[in-house]
């Protein structure tokens, strides 16, 4: 499942940079993310705990930010499994400053499989925009109060 868009964050492009790299900030507005641990340097163990339709699950795996080229670049590689199945992922985050605001270019693709996969193509679309939309309306939120 391939999904893209932007947003643009009330920050400039340093403040964004740092939030986007900070394991709080992303355990905090990331929806269903517990757990947040660093064990290298860019490399997360993370517990994620996500309900599609009647299918619900934790999800053990790693989050890795990697092909950093700051303040204006990073890749998203994500992994894991779960009862309900398993999920993998990668992304792209672009930076571009607007003067005092932030334009976030965002792409991804994302693969499920066992029961969760299960929902349909469709549902699981919809699920995806609204977590991302979720995300993207913290960290607006946080950046807005200079958090």
């Amino acid at each position: 499942m391939k999904l893209e868009g932007t947003n643009t964050l009330p920050a400039p492009i340093e403040t964004v940079w740092k939030t986007i790299n900070d394991p709080e900030a992303l355990r905090r507005c990331t929806p269903g993310l517990d757990e947040l641990k660093e064990f290298e340097p860019d490399r997360y163990e993370a517990t994620l705990r996500i309900g599609i339709a009647a299918v619900k699950g934790t999800y053990k795996g790693t989050l890795a930010i990697t092909d950093k080229q700051a303040p204006s670049h990073c890749k998203l590689v994500l992994q894991g499994s779960g009862n309900s199945g398993f999920v993998r992922g990668e992304g792209v985050i672009d930076l571009e400053p607007q003067g005092d605001v932030t334009l976030v270019k965002w792409a991804g693709d994302l693969q499920v499989g066992g029961l969760i996969a299960g929902v349909g193509q469709r549902m699981l679309m919809g699920v995806g925009k609204m977590l991302i939309g979720q995300f993207f309306k913290c960290l607006e939120q946080q950046l807005g109060q200079g958090v």
